[in-house]
């Protein structure tokens, strides 16, 4: 298979990163700590097979053209800025990742909500594929309002062709820079684009984000800690142990479930006083939602030879721009140091996110 050929079979995967066929999972978290460090963190679950995910590596100045459903014949700029982040399926799809500046995006598959305009070939000259948006967003510019300014100078398309009810599914994009704002894109109606504040510093898949951030409302009763114990006609009754005030925190994997919990999580957690500690716990917090991989599959149905359903977890520090992640190959948190990079002389460089595909385990003898 050529590469335009697996670009477009793959298409609603790069496009969403999650795909429907098994379960669409992608948890993201937002915050600060104590030392005014900004944190964006996120998982990356599909079943399926292997993503064959890389790390990227993105110098200035390095030329970019886009693919369309026509080929390579889309947008074409030059990178003002370098960037590290993570890619699924292809290289040129960048999935996640943090400039020089600061700046932070990601995609987040959006299933039955999402929906792209049709590619006009008239307009190819300033398209941008979905798959390939996050790579044209950290490549370009160095703020939320940046983005947003320059969003209104292309078109967003999709690659492969639309489902039988003629919509091109996508994803919905998380966006922050340093100054610790954060913000949700979403293109819904074929087209249509609206952006919302990310208040609540979560991010899942569908429903859309305005919905999200209203369920949380059915949950107003939940909060941190332990119940009040009763008497209630001289029966004492009391908590069995921690936690007992979330008690009807929903435990399933659904993206309305997994908004809630991370909502909870989040902010339930202790402020952390500095970067370092601000990237241990988003790992931390991100550690419950690895799903385990049989959970997306029916009885019956194979389950591929893979460790977990989500395959790499990263977190990005905006403050003092770094990039960090860990793989369902090996749990040991990696980091590349933007600040210790010379973009102007580093090379374009692609590689695997593990150089082994087996979690590395320590013997200890006595």
């Amino acid at each position: 298979m050529n590469k335009t050929n697996s670009l477009i079979t793959g298409a609603a995967l790069l496009a969403a990163v999650c795909l429907p066929a098994a379960l669409p999972a992608c948890t993201g978290i937002s915050f600060a700590a104590a030392d005014g460090t900004q944190i964006q963190a996120r998982t990356i679950e599909w079943g399926g097979y292997d993503l064959n995910s890389k790390l990227v590596v993105l110098p200035r100045r390095m030329g970019n053209v886009s693919y369309t459903p026509q080929g390579k014949n889309g947008l074409a700029w030059n990178n003002k800025y370098g960037a590290v982040g993570a890619s699924t399926v292809m290289e040129e799809f960048v999935t996640e990742g943090v400039n020089e500046k600061g700046l932070n995006a990601g995609i987040f598959y959006f299933p039955h909500y999402g929906s792209l305009a049709p590619y006009n070939p008239r307009k190819a000259k300033k398209s941008v594929s979905d798959g390939e948006l996050v790579r044209w967003m950290l490549t370009n510019f160095a703020t939320v309002d940046e983005v947003l300014n320059g969003l209104k100078k292309i078109e967003i398309i999709p690659i492969g062709e639309p489902g039988p009810d003629g919509i091109s599914n996508t994803g919905h994009w998380r966006i922050a820079d340093a100054s610790g704002r954060s913000v949700v894109l979403e293109i819904t109606n074929k087209g249509e684009r609206r952006v919302y504040e990310n208040k609540v510093g979560i991010l899942t898949n569908s429903p859309d984000y305005p919905w999200q951030e209203t369920n949380l409302n059915n949950y107003v009763n939940l909060h941190a800690g332990a119940a009040q114990t009763q008497d209630v006609n001289g029966v004492r009754l009391f908590p069995f142990g921690a936690g007992s005030a979330l008690l009807g925190l929903p435990g399933d994997v659904t993206p309305p479930s997994r908004f809630v919990r991370a909502f909870f999580w989040l902010h339930s957690a202790p402020a952390a006083p500095d970067a370092y500690s601000g990237i241990t716990q988003a790992f931390h917090i991100l550690n419950n939602f690895d799903i385990p991989i049989g959970s997306e599959f029916a009885a019956g149905e194979k389950i591929p030879n893979l460790p977990s359903a989500t395959q790499w977890t990263s977190a990005a520090d905006l403050t003092h721009p770094a990039f960090y992640y860990r793989t369902m190959y090996n749990s040991q948190i990696r980091k590349v140091d933007l600040t210790k990079i010379d973009f102007d002389t580093v090379t374009y460089t692609v590689r695997p996110l593990d150089e082994v595909t087996r979690e590395p385990m320590e013997e200890l003898t006595f």
